[in-house]
């Protein structure tokens, strides 16, 4: 048997039909007019063509342009608001400061434009002095600080938005609370109490009892030295030295003892929170090392 070689195997012919084929083309070139035979290549197979053309969905996945699915990629981080605007109080993300305040603005208004008596009436009831220590303390101590000394136009009301926006926003709203309260109550009952034991030992009159006390320059005081806290060194020891120059300046100036005495108290209390706002604050932060989307970050206010 003949064997194909490979040209002849690809095309499927015997040499001996090569061989009559080349015969049959040199004598239709000789003859004139008689046009010459072509011979044509076998077609390829379909399913050599199949294979070899890429597919449509082959060529979207080219490693040149590689497909980024939306659901896997990371959301990209909220933008950062100015450092002023996140020094003033929101409803979600300083609810404690915002709330507060807006009752602040509201008693403030109302002891500037309200009927005198009864504003009159309503801070005397609201003093936090011997005699309603003694007979309803939790109540006077909370209604006394509801009001500003001095008003809006007071400098303890413009501290108090930045101060206790600030110490929120790094150690959160109940803790910032207690801080608060800490330093008016403990403050006051400073101040106080040595009063009470002066008039039983016949040391004071009796007038002592009765004063008018009211306002949260006790509880700012010790929010500003909590927050001192949270500072670096420069910028704690340049609060602490300006605060201790007014604060000496007040005592200097004797106008009210034991308001201007309470003050230096309420401020040595926030000293002593330092070591809880610096782990409360370190307790905030860790949760939010990841970064926000759009949605999250308006939430936080």
């Amino acid at each position: 048997m003949q064997k194909l070689s490979t040209c002849d195997r690809a095309t499927g012919r015997r040499p001996s039909d090569v061989e009559s084929d080349e015969e049959t083309a040199g004598a239709a070139a000789a003859e004139p007019g008689r046009p010459a035979r072509v011979e044509l290549a076998p077609a390829a197979p379909a399913q050599s063509l199949a294979t070899s053309a890429p597919s449509p969905a082959a060529s979207a996945q080219s490693p040149s342009t590689p497909a980024s699915s939306p659901a896997t990629s990371a959301p990209a981080p909220y933008p950062r608001r100015p450092w002023l605007w996140r020094m003033l109080p929101t409803p979600a993300g300083t609810p404690f400061t915002f709330f507060y305040g807006l009752v602040l603005l509201a008693t403030s208004l109302f002891a500037e434009f309200g009927d005198p008596a009864t504003v009159a009436a309503l801070l005397e009831r609201s003093s936090t002095d011997v005699a309603h220590l003694a007979q309803s303390p939790l109540v006077v101590l909370v209604a006394s600080a509801l009001w500003i000394a001095g008003g809006l136009a007071s400098p303890y009301a413009i501290a108090f938005v930045f101060v206790l926006t600030t110490l929120e926003r790094r150690i959160g709203g109940w803790r910032t609370a207690a801080v608060f309260v800490a330093g008016h109550a403990a403050a006051t009952l400073a101040t106080e109490i040595p009063v009470g034991l002066s008039v039983a030992a016949g040391q004071l009159p009796a007038t002592s009892l009765h004063r008018l006390d009211y306002g949260i320059s006790f509880g700012l005081m010790a929010s500003i030295g909590a927050l001192a806290g949270l500072f670096r060194a420069p910028l704690r020891a340049a609060t602490l030295g300006l605060v201790s120059l007014v604060l000496v300046q007040d005592l200097l100036a004797f106008q009210d003892p034991l308001t201007n005495w309470g003050h230096p108290l309420a401020l040595l209390v926030g000293l002593a929170c330092w070591p809880l706002v610096r782990r409360w604050s370190r307790q905030e932060v860790s949760p939010r090392a990841e970064p926000r989307t759009p949605r999250a970050a308006r939430e936080a206010g």
